[in-house]
């Protein structure tokens, strides 16, 4: 199998696309903050959980064990998008919001680049033994 077809790396390759995907649209909110009439956007963001559930079963052998998370969510899920500052000319873009989601964003993805050196760290010193 090749590397490239391991799951968990095309996963964390795939996120860490969307990642920079998602930082040019925060740096185009940004940049465009003072526009008039310029509203805000985002990505919707990504959904591994058919790629979960083929690639990594999970089976609770034990009833002390810890059932699976269920597809309804978390109980800290935001009810969607904050208020955003409406400005006096109809710009709807909050350079604080915006600049949380980009040190998010960024913290994001170093994790995810961090997680898939790892992982091939790992597979090198599987293949070395």
């Amino acid at each position: 199998m090749p590397i490239a077809d391991i799951p968990i790396l095309s996963m964390l390759r795939e996120r860490m696309q969307w990642q920079q995907a998602r930082q040019q649209v925060l740096a185009e909110n940004v940049a465009n903050a003072d526009t008039p009439d310029y509203q805000a956007k985002d990505l919707a963001p990504l959904d591994f959980s058919r790629a979960l559930e083929a690639s990594l079963p999970l089976e609770r052998t034990s009833p002390d064990h810890i059932a699976a998370v269920s597809d309804t969510g978390s109980q800290f899920a935001s009810g969607g998008e904050g208020p955003y500052d409406i400005r006096p000319r109809g710009n709807a873009v909050s350079h604080e919001e915006e600049m949380m989601k980009v040190a998010g964003n960024q913290m994001d993805y170093e994790a995810a680049a961090e997680l898939y050196t790892h992982s091939l760290n790992l597979i090198k010193l599987a293949v070395k033994e």
